[in-house]
C-alpha cells in the first residue's frame, strides 16, 4: 500500500486552523470556509482528509458536526473525523453524515468499553488517537494529563481488536521540526495493526522516513498552509520511494 500522505483540517469556531502544540491560546487561522480548503486538499490528489473538531474536543462533545457533514458532502475522497467523540451515538452521527473513519482519542482512556464496543460495531471506521507529551497520553483536547504510557495504551487498544493506531506527538505539533521517529519506530514493532503519524512533519524528507520505518501514512498541516512544500511533491516523494 503506497503511505498517505493526509492533509489536516481543524476546526475552531467554524474556521481553519491550526494550534502550535495543542495550545488554545497559539491559534493561527488559516481560513474561514474550511470546505473550500477540503475540496482544494481533494483536487491536489489528497487520499483521504482529517478532520479535527477542536471545539468538540475540548467540550467532550462534537461541535461543529455541520462543518464536518459538509466537507464529506463536498468531496469525493474518504474523510475521518475526530473531536469530542465519546459516545457510540456520536460515532453513528459522523458515520451517517458520511465520514469513512471516525477518531477516538479521549474515550480510550476514560471508556475503553465503548472503544472496543464501536470497534465490533463498525470494523475498520475506528481509529484510535494517542496524543502524548513526552510519552503520556494527554486527553480532553491535550488540556489534561493522564500517567499512562503511549505505547502501553496502544498496545492494549491494538489487543483490543482496533484497526489502526494515529500517534501525536503534542511538543512536536505545528513547530515544523520533526517527527518523533524513536516512538514510531517503537510503536510499529509493537503492534500489529497500522500506525498513522502525526505532529512535526516541515520537508518531504520527513515522510519519505516515516514511510521507510513502516508507518501507513502521515498527517500533515501546518507544513502545507505555510508552504513548506506541496501537497503534489509530497505524494510524489512517497510514491517514488514505495
Amino acid at each position: 500500500m503506497t503511505f498517505e500522505v493526509i492533509p489536516a483540517i481543524d476546526l475552531r469556531g467554524g474556521r481553519c486552523v491550526r494550534l502550535l502544540q495543542g495550545d488554545y491560546a497559539r491559534e493561527t487561522s488559516y481560513s474561514d470556509d474550511p470546505v473550500s480548503v477540503a475540496r482544494r486538499w481533494a483536487s491536489q490528489g489528497a487520499p483521504r482528509i482529517h478532520v479535527v473538531d477542536l471545539d468538540g474536543a475540548k467540550a467532550g462533545a462534537p461541535s461543529q458536526s455541520e462543518v464536518m457533514a459538509a466537507i464529506c458532502t463536498a468531496v469525493a475522497v474518504p474523510v475521518e473525523v475526530s473531536g469530542g467523540m465519546r459516545r457510540i451515538d456520536h460515532v453513528e452521527a459522523a458515520l451517517a453524515y458520511g465520514a469513512t473513519r471516525v477518531q477516538l482519542g479521549s474515550a480510550a482512556v476514560k471508556d475503553p468499553v465503548l472503544v472496543r464496543r464501536a470497534t465490533e460495531r463498525f470494523p475498520g471506521a475506528i481509529v484510535v488517537s494517542i496524543d502524548a507529551r513526552e510519552g503520556l497520553v494527554q486527553t480532553d483536547g491535550w488540556l489534561s494529563s493522564s500517567t499512562v504510557r503511549a505505547v502501553d495504551l496502544a498496545r492494549e487498544m491494538a489487543a483490543a481488536g482496533v484497526p489502526r493506531i494515529m500517534f501525536t506527538d503534542i511538543g512536536r505539533d505545528g513547530m515544523l521540526t520533526e517527527p518523533n521517529y524513536a516512538a514510531y519506530e517503537e510503536l510499529v514493532a509493537a503492534l500489529g495493526c497500522p500506525v498513522v503519524a502525526s505532529g512535526g512533519v516541515s520537508k518531504v524528507s520527513h515522510l519519505v522516513r516515516l514511510a521507510a520505518i513502516g508507518c501507513e501514512g502521515s498527517i500533515v498541516g501546518k507544513a502545507l498552509y505555510e508552504g513548506s512544500f506541496t501537497l503534489g511533491e509530497a505524494l510524489d516523494a512517497v510514491v517514488a520511494t514505495a
